[in-house]
């Protein structure tokens, strides 16, 4: 038998007592979670939930949530959770092209629902206890096997129509496996779940692999720093994923807190080149912890690589080494690989890695070099093995003939005092093809201009590199996994 309920029915007839879940401050014992999901799973069944079908979830973080994505497959189905920031068009196009049965919705997002055939509302008594549903006996555990599926979730459309990942539980128990071996998580494991659920960040790294081992998530409804801070004084909170943009966040108000922060030991971040400064920065906030650059991808169900403890300094710029069950290789365009030290794409081999894309056989085939997993992402291992990013392969700007990785550009700017945050894209030139064009947020109080960034740029990098143009923004466009949206930054662009 295998399935996500299972493991929380181990720990709840060995540590019934034990808390699984904090919510809004309610605590959740094994027990009580899995009580709660068999009673949930009933109720599913009793609107008409058939092993295999889609049941999509549209909600903010809730203890209910995670009792949703656990009793939807105790029920035999196919758990999909939706991007709640996303319009009405776009949550009716993923259930439609899903083939979503039902879809749950938090009330105050029911707006965002309105193209949906079949909608129940989430209540904020049933956000914190998923049984308020509705009344209906507990249902016994759909047996599921490894290469059923288990989730459908669809890419963030960074740079294209969302495309249905497919993760089976095979992929799922892989990446828990790989997590706890590479993390030491354990039952003191006492995981913050600050990002949004519907993601792979928040809800996969490590995320429930906390609850595999027997351990405790708290969850924020919404992410703040003050919250986030509070939490983990109050819940002695010892690990963490955060999008880079919340570690910003955090460290801002961090030394002014006055919280008591030693309990905490690591903080995943990842998805950007991590500066020296910021590394240093977080370890005198929190004394106890140490920053871990990750690289993953939803189709991975995240956490590919991590940053091993101590060679953070003298890796600086890597994502870390992949992880046991993970193989990585750099492969130029045709599909062969490339030597140590020499960039091209980054491709991926392993049990946690997705099979394909629901419904779409063209790109499923595109999106592989045989069983290598082609990342879209630009990169190279050094002689260690160590993975470094250097781009997108839509974000390489072609200049004059030649390429500039945008992310070049930006680990330059990043350099110059009062450089807050920076994203570089390529927009089009008469002359060059493309130029340069830096996005800058400033820190508060800075003076920085124009002139100042270019002749920054033009004295550490070749000329052609350096952006021509440079447009100060008070935040960058972000999707929940703290990646900056160049999209957007380019439409924005067009409409100038």
């Amino acid at each position: 038998m295998i399935n996500l309920s299972s493991f929380i029915a181990f720990h709840a007839s060995r540590t019934p007592d034990r808390i699984a879940v904090i919510f809004d401050g309610a605590e959740i014992s094994y027990r009580a979670l899995s009580a709660r999901i068999a009673q949930t799973a009933g109720w599913l069944a009793a609107q008409g939930i058939s092993p295999g079908d889609v049941v999509a979830v549209l909600m903010k973080n809730s203890a209910a949530f995670l009792e949703l994505a656990m009793a939807i497959g105790h029920a035999g189905g196919v758990f999909l959770p939706i991007n709640f920031r996303l319009s009405a068009d776009e949550v009716a196009y993923i259930c439609k092209d899903s083939g979503a049965k039902l879809l749950l919705a938090d009330e105050e997002l029911l707006a965002s629902a309105t193209g949906v055939a079949r909608v129940i509302p989430v209540t904020p008594a049933a956000q914190a206890d998923s049984t308020r549903l509705g009344t209906a006996a507990p249902l016994p555990m759909v047996v599921k096997h490894p290469q059923d599926l288990f989730r459908l979730m669809y890419t963030s459309g960074t740079t294209d129509r969302p495309k249905g990942v497919m993760h089976t539980y095979e992929n799922f128990y892989w990446k828990c496996a790989d997590h706890v071996l590479a993390l030491g998580l354990n039952a003191q494991s006492r995981l913050l779940m600050a990002g949004p659920l519907y993601h792979v960040g928040a809800f996969d790294l490590p995320g429930v692999a906390v609850l595999w081992q027997g351990g405790s998530v708290v969850i924020l409804r919404e992410f703040s720093a003050s919250a986030a801070l509070e939490r983990i004084e109050a819940n002695h909170i010892n690990c963490a994923w955060l999008a880079p943009v919340m570690t910003t966040a955090l460290l801002s108000e961090a030394p002014t807190s006055g919280r008591d922060l030693t309990s905490l030991r690591w903080v995943i971040g990842g998805g950007e080149r991590t500066p020296e400064a910021r590394i240093r920065s977080f370890t005198q906030s929190f004394p106890n912890a140490r920053y871990i650059d990750a690289y993953g991808l939803t189709e991975s169900c995240s956490g590919d690589t991590l940053m091993e403890a101590g060679r953070e300094i003298e890796k600086i710029g890597s994502v870390g080494r992949a992880l046991a069950h993970v193989e990585i290789e750099i492969r130029d365009e045709s599909g062969a690989p490339l030597p140590a030290g020499q960039a091209g794409e980054i491709c991926l081999r392993g049990p946690k890695v997705t099979r394909g894309y629901w419904n779409d056989p063209a790109k499923t085939k595109a999106a592989f070099f045989g069983d290598w997993f082609r990342t879209g992402d630009m990169g190279y291992l050094d002689a260690e093995g160590f993975l470094y990013l250097t781009d997108r392969l839509k974000d390489m700007i072609i200049s004059g003939g030649e390429n500039i990785a945008s992310s070049e550009v930006e680990r330059a700017i990043l350099e110059l005092s009062g450089v807050r945050e920076v994203a570089v894209i390529g927009v089009a030139d008469a002359q060059w093809g493309e130029r340069p064009v830096a996005y800058v947020v400033a820190e508060a109080g800075s003076a920085l201009d124009s002139a100042a960034v270019i002749a920054h740029c033009r004295a550490r990098l070749a000329p052609f590199k350096a952006p021509r143009d440079v447009v100060f923004r008070e935040a960058l466009p972000r999707n929940p996994s703290g990646k900056i949206l160049k999209r957007v930054l380019r439409e924005e662009l067009k409409l100038t």
